[in-house]
């Protein structure tokens, strides 16, 4: 974990994108077999970012006068690079066991945990049921309004579980003065 620690702040230091490349290189070296289902996992998200950010500046750009391909291929590969280095964290670290040397820090890697696994399965309950209730594609608008209702869902249950988690890690004690 410590090693990530150091590469991420490393990554944001370097400003070349070969060294970047390199850096990425290294890490599906590190990643060995699990380097081709780590790039899949990586560039999914990532693409979808990217994309965004690197029209926005290329219209900002292109518009200002001050478009720079250079900055626009470091930001896309460092992001890269860190999400990669993230997967691939998470893939080998025991983030409970890496962080136990802070309460704060493990109640709060407990709480992301346990919102991430409820909005997995929630998200995988609603894909059901919208698949289950449908015969053909929904339209355009009809997929923006369930995405919206899903959203709202997502921020209640998340405002309600974070709420049930900290009860149940205080009635362990977890919030108690520190054992002497």
């Amino acid at each position: 974990f410590a090693a990530y620690l150091v590469a991420v702040v490393t990554i944001t230091l370097i400003h070349e994108v070969l060294w970047l490349g390199a850096g990425l290189f290294i890490a599906a070296l590190i990643a060995g077999r699990q380097s081709p289902a780590l790039l899949r996992r990586t560039l999914l998200p990532v693409l979808f970012f990217n994309l965004a950010v690197s029209l926005g500046y290329t219209a900002a750009g292109l518009l200002g006068g001050d478009f720079r391909w250079g900055y626009l291929a470091l930001m896309n590969v460092r992001v890269i690079l860190l999400t990669f280095l993230s997967f691939l964290m998470v893939s080998r670290v025991d983030l409970l066991r890496a962080l136990g040397f802070s309460r704060t820090l493990t109640y709060l890697i407990v709480l992301a945990l346990s919102q991430i696994m409820t909005f997995r399965r929630l998200h995988q309950e609603f894909r059901l049921a919208g698949e289950s209730r449908r015969l053909r594609r929904p339209t355009l608008r009809d997929g923006y309004t369930q995405g919206a209702v899903v959203a709202v869902q997502f921020f209640d249950k998340a405002e309600h579980g974070a709420g049930e988690i900290a009860l149940a890690m205080r009635s362990r004690g977890f919030f108690g003065p520190p054992p002497e």
